[in-house]
């Protein structure tokens, strides 16, 4: 190409690429899937690899996710009145936080001003006088007790297990042995009036227990009042910083209520504790206040747009979130505390993009990912809940969310997904389809020098003058497989750019030229093409056996490609034909040995219809033709050596010997019109590597279809032998244009008696073949007679 038309010298003077090449209608439905409000309308960003699909899907999501209003923060707190299902609160976003700390402190502050107030002076003297007036009623009653008693005789005696009643006479209590003398109707008397003690006793009793409870419950209740004291300004406080939030105003009500009811696990413990209660140790389980925290588990900040989440893992556990797990002494517990929230919540209310082969490899991923889309909310849960196992006792509280996914994958996975999973159709709506090149032109060369200041300024990398930038034009046109095209597969054509820039930075150069680019690219294929060499080595030594100069009556050197990962290479392979005398036709022996391809199959059985379109008429088309692709051990396939099979079939009819220093590669329909074929750059250098180490006499060339001109964007030591006449490449629009280059002699033509001149090419074989049909006929009347 003309450098000059280019307009810069080097890409320093040109501005970075900021929007994508040719890539059009991804864009188109990349903006309308991402805007789209209505439910379903996830975006499928499909792709071949290295289209730069996932970084251009990220770099519009993150555009549009600025100027989208902030999502919500997450947090999970405890639910008193059921523990095992915690609770989850929505605050603004960077509102979370404020949230967590404000709970943080409130608990905090009550556990250092608690102990104090009931560890005060007021307090405790408060609470000593009703215990003092307590038991100044209790001395009361006991008084009155012990005067009825007198009243009647008794008096208390002091025992192991309390205090009993004894008679009494003259001050002095009875004795047993004083008893025994007394008369039975004094005894009698002695014990009714015990009787009648007994049940006063049992009413002193009865009200001791009940001054007791009243000293219990007034306690209680100062108790209460104490507490409510200390809370009613803190709890003020947050009822007013979040009035009009229903669920964290009721949360709060929930949290005074347990405080007052539990209170004293925030007082000093008088006996000592053991993390966990183990019997026969004594001790008890510290007071646990971990009740009171919240865990935030999404938080945002204010001005940072809506979220994107980039889940490079998508298991289920980091989609949906989890339930961790704390052991202590062998003991594993859990509790709200532990709820780790996922990849969909981090995204809710923004955009989460995933990888589609990445997703489907995890185990229920795909269909939790499903069921959030198509309920809207999230459900954490443990794997094992899809088995019916019970495994944490916990049941969050499911939260709602509102997420656009964005998935990419390749075209195939698509159409998987499209064909066999019912649901894909409608939570994915929107395709995004990523295009593999864009026609040239110059606005699409200097978008290209563009790209390549980006990369440079972006990634610290020496500038590339116009002479690199030209070259790289022609890689990607290369990449593209047409002259007339440029790949938009930009990640392997940045990969040749940061290639180049170390061969220049390895040479002390400050800009990168052409053969820096060139360096590049044949480093890059050397690193890669040792089983190509392997080939070549083989050929030359005779050990593949391909002939490139002479002529072979029957032999033609066909074209074949190998592809290994992401090189391909071309190489000869030579192909024979043998004609008899018979009827079953051309007969592949690659198919009869089960070494064909389903289309290698359909080209042979295509060529058959050649054959006997063009010689079948008065007589039977009486001819069996075997053909081989020799030293091939493996399965051959495709319909690209037909051209090549034509012309060893028909060699060995008309015993025209084939050119072997030309190569030959292109499909052929019915009509004899050579068709186009892939890897036609692969083969021809192929050709050209094998007749290089041989020798170039200018007599080599290959014949490739005239539909594949387009195509040709062969590597310039080719293109340097063909302009100075040492290599060849023909382009044939029919089978009859290639037989005649390799053969010599004209194909020929039905003239007015619908028979061919027999000096060319087709004469010959319609010759032979009415021979083959004499000797048929011949034998058949034999039999019959």
């Amino acid at each position: 190409m003309d450098v000059s038309q280019l307009g810069y010298k080097d890409t320093s003077e040109l501005p970075p690429l900021e929007e994508p090449i040719g890539q059009e209608r991804a864009v188109e439905a990349l903006e309308f899937g991402l805007r789209m409000e209505s439910p379903g309308f996830n975006v499928y960003v499909s792709g071949p690899i290295g289209s730069g699909k996932w970084t251009m899907a990220k770099d519009m999501v993150k555009r549009l996710a600025k100027s989208a209003p902030p999502a919500p923060d997450l947090c999970y707190v405890n639910n008193f009145q059921d523990p095992s299902r915690p609770r989850c609160l929505q605050f603004p976003a960077a509102q979370g936080r404020a949230f967590t700390e404000a709970m943080t402190n409130l608990i905090e502050g009550l556990r250092r001003d608690l102990p104090k107030i009931f560890e005060g002076t007021t307090y405790l003297e408060a609470r000593a006088r009703i215990h003092e007036e307590i038991e100044a009623k209790k001395k009361a009653l006991f008084r009155d007790l012990t005067e009825l008693t007198q009243d009647r005789g008794f008096g208390f005696e002091e025992t192991p297990v309390g205090f009993s009643l004894v008679p009494i006479r003259d001050g002095q209590p009875l004795s047993e042995e004083a008893l025994a003398h007394l008369s039975d109707e004094e005894r009698r008397a002695i014990a009714e009036k015990r009787k009648t003690l007994d049940s006063e006793i049992r009413e002193f009793h009865v009200r001791v227990h009940a001054l007791d409870h009243e000293a219990e419950q007034r306690v209680r209740d100062m108790d209460r009042e104490v507490v409510k004291n200390a809370l009613i300004g803190r709890f003020e406080t947050l009822r007013r910083c979040y009035e009009g939030h229903a669920a964290v105003l009721d949360y709060l009500e929930r949290v005074h209520e347990d405080i007052l009811g539990t209170f004293k696990d925030f007082l000093r413990q008088e006996t000592p504790t053991l993390p966990i209660p183990i019997p026969g140790l004594g001790g008890s389980r510290p007071p646990d206040l971990t009740r009171y925290s919240v865990n935030l588990i999404v938080e945002h900040e204010a001005g940072g747009g809506a979220p994107v989440v980039d889940e490079s893992h998508p298991t289920y556990a980091n989609l949906v979130g989890k339930i961790e797990r704390k052991a202590h002494l062998g003991v594993v517990f859990t509790d709200f505390a532990e709820i780790k929230a996922g990849a969909i919540l981090q995204a809710s209310g923004g955009y989460l993009i995933l990888s589609a082969m990445d997703l489907l490899r995890q185990p229920f991923a795909w269909d939790a990912l499903k069921r959030v889309i198509k309920t809207h909310e999230v459900k954490i849960e443990d794997p094992g809940e899809f088995f019916g196992f019970s495994t944490t006792g916990l049941r969050p509280q499911p939260v709602p969310v509102n997420v656009k996914v964005v998935m990419v994958g390749p075209p195939m996975l698509y159409h998987l997904l499209q064909a066999y999973e019912e649901d894909f159709q409608k939570i994915f709506k929107v395709k995004a389809d990523f295009d593999i090149d864009v026609p040239r032109d110059e606005a699409q060369d200097r978008l290209y020098g563009r790209l390549v200041a980006k990369l440079c300024r972006d990634e610290g990398l020496p500038h590339f003058s116009a002479e690199a930038v030209a070259e790289l034009i022609q890689e990607g046109a290369r990449l593209a497989e047409r002259y007339d095209r440029l790949t938009l597969r930009l990640s392997l054509l940045s990969d040749v750019v940061r290639e180049a820039a170390f061969w220049a930075g390895r040479e002390g150069r400050a800009t990168v030229s052409r053969g820096d680019i060139e360096t590049a690219v044949a480093k890059k294929r050397h690193r890669a093409d040792l089983p190509e060499q392997w080939v070549q080595d083989d050929i030359e030594e005779g050990t593949l056996m391909v002939d490139l100069e002479g002529a072979v009556v029957g032999q033609v050197n066909g074209l074949s490609v190998h592809l290994l990962g992401d090189y391909a290479f071309g190489r000869p392979c030579r192909i024979t034909a043998r004609t008899s005398v018979g009827t079953k036709g051309v007969l592949d022996i690659q198919r009869e040995a089960e070494l064909a391809g389903h289309v290698h199959s359909k080209g042979v059985l295509t060529l058959a219809g050649y054959l006997a379109g063009k010689f079948a008429g008065a007589h039977p088309f009486a001819l069996t033709a075997t053909l081989t692709f020799e030293q091939t051990y493996s399965e051959v396939e495709g319909d690209s050596a037909a051209v090549a099979e034509s012309a060893a079939v028909l060699s060995s009819l008309a015993e025209a010997p084939v050119r072997q220093s030309l190569a030959v590669t292109g499909s052929v329909n019915q009509l004899g019109e050579v068709q186009p074929i892939g890897g036609v750059n692969e083969k021809i250098e192929g050709f050209f590597a094998s007749c290089a180490r041989h020798g170039l006499t200018g007599d080599q060339g290959v014949i490739i279809p005239a539909r594949n001109a387009k195509h040709l964007v062969l590597r310039r030591d080719v293109v340097k032998a063909v302009e100075a006449g040492r290599f060849s490449v023909y382009a044939v629009h029919t089978v009859e244009e290639a037989l005649e280059l390799l053969t010599g002699l004209p194909a020929g033509s039905r003239g007015p008696d619908g028979l061919y001149p027999p000096d060319t090419l087709f004469g010959k074989v319609a010759q032979r073949l009415a021979e083959m049909a004499e000797i048929v006929m011949a034998w058949g009347e034999k039999q019959e007679n």
